[in-house]
């Protein structure tokens, strides 16, 4: 049996979605618009820095190959969230938001990166995976690289037509493979380092990149193959991109890598570590004194900083309370914006989560260049 499986993860949804515009004003319409005449329509743009998405019979064009990955026991889902979010910022450093529009991938079938992800083998030739050497040893086995391996569209718009202008492919290494002896044994751990994960990783791509070009549809379009580095089951953040390659139409060679200085951290820093910038760990530090010296049920508050190089890309803090009072509640967020703007780092996008053992209580958000949050608190009922 094939040592796969498929996530579905609302989560992971990409951010360009968060915020769709309305349909009617969009700027490409063909038929009706109502889904009745196979009319297709583009969700809207809500910032420049979002891509509009495509609907198609009053559909979204959901991806034909979405979320199959290497079964990895239960997994860290931070990993497919940055993977495909960072997939997207690694596909507008080649395709604009202004220019291009963005579409699930449609090219690779479900049994296609299936085959794919599995081990080579007499039976499935096509296996990116190197085929088992009948080594059970955490260091003489050949593990499992390449954990998930995802496919992104960019479309043109000309004369109310759609086009396909540029494909982008994530490549997702494990750093541990996890695997077992027995089926229903312990799980072992095979560690790759960033230097083996990335070649083996890099080699792999070209194998891709030739596969796409057989295809009609990617023999003449740009494509960008993008390498992730995947965090271990038990890390608190995601993985990271490593580099990225942008083969223009027709190549079927990668001869050029871009590297990426992608990094993420949980703050507050564990003793004895540091972060990139100690401007934004004590930033930090000072908005979650000033949080739990006012409100002091609290269980928790910790973030996830993501960086290029040293400079902070955008924030996510989770803030856990223990007190569940509407008014409580509606006065935590209130004091919440007034120290978040004055204390967390200014002129990055930065989302707050406050949740309790009922679920999301509340949310803050403030967009790129944004000085001010803006927060929704959830009714009870």
């Amino acid at each position: 049996m094939k040592r796969l499986r498929t996530f579905i993860a609302l989560a992971a949804v990409p951010l360009f979605l968060a915020a769709c515009g309305n349909l009617g004003s969009s700027s490409m319409s063909s038929g009706s618009g109502n889904g009745k005449t196979g009319g297709t329509q583009l969700t809207g743009q809500a910032t420049d820095g979002d891509y509009e998405g495509v609907i198609k019979s009053g559909h979204y064009q959901t991806s034909k190959s979405r979320g199959v990955t290497n079964s990895q026991d239960s997994g860290n889902m931070y990993n497919l969230k940055s993977f495909e979010n960072g997939m997207l910022s690694v596909s507008k450093k080649v395709f604009s938001t202004k220019k291009y529009v963005f579409q699930e991938g449609q090219y690779l079938s479900t049994s296609t990166v299936q085959d794919w992800l599995d081990r080579k083998s007499k039976s499935n030739p096509d296996g990116l995976n190197p085929t088992s050497n009948g080594s059970t040893s955490p260091t003489k086995r050949n593990p499992v690289y390449i954990q998930a391996l995802e496919e992104q569209d960019y479309m043109t718009q000309k004369d109310n037509k759609l086009s396909l202008g540029g494909v982008t492919i994530g490549i997702a290494v494990n750093s541990v493979d996890y695997y077992k002896k027995t089926q229903y044994g312990a799980t072992y751990e095979t560690k790759i380092s960033k230097a083996d994960g990335e070649a083996y990783a890099k080699k792999a791509a070209n194998t891709v990149l030739q596969r796409l070009r057989k295809k009609s549809a990617l023999k003449n379009v740009p494509i960008v193959i993008a390498v992730y580095r995947q965090a271990s089951n038990d890390s608190l953040v995601g993985g990271t991109f490593m580099a990225y390659s942008n083969n223009k139409a027709g190549t079927t060679s990668i001869k050029d890598w871009t590297a990426l200085a992608d990094r993420n951290y949980v703050f507050p820093i564990e003793s004895g570590s540091s972060g990139p910038n100690s401007n934004d760990e004590s930033s930090f530090k000072n908005f979650k004194s000033q949080v739990e010296n006012f409100f002091p049920n609290l269980s928790g508050v910790t973030a996830q900083a993501r960086y290029n190089g040293k400079n902070l890309q955008g924030m996510h803090v989770n803030i856990t309370v223990q007190f569940y009072s509407q008014t409580e509640i509606i006065n935590f967020t209130q004091y919440l914006q007034t120290a978040a703007q004055k204390y967390l780092p200014s002129g990055v996008p930065i989302d707050i989560t406050v949740s309790s053992t009922d679920g999301v209580q509340s949310f803050l958000s403030r967009s790129t260049g944004e000085k001010k949050f803006t927060s929704h608190v959830f009714n009870s009922y």
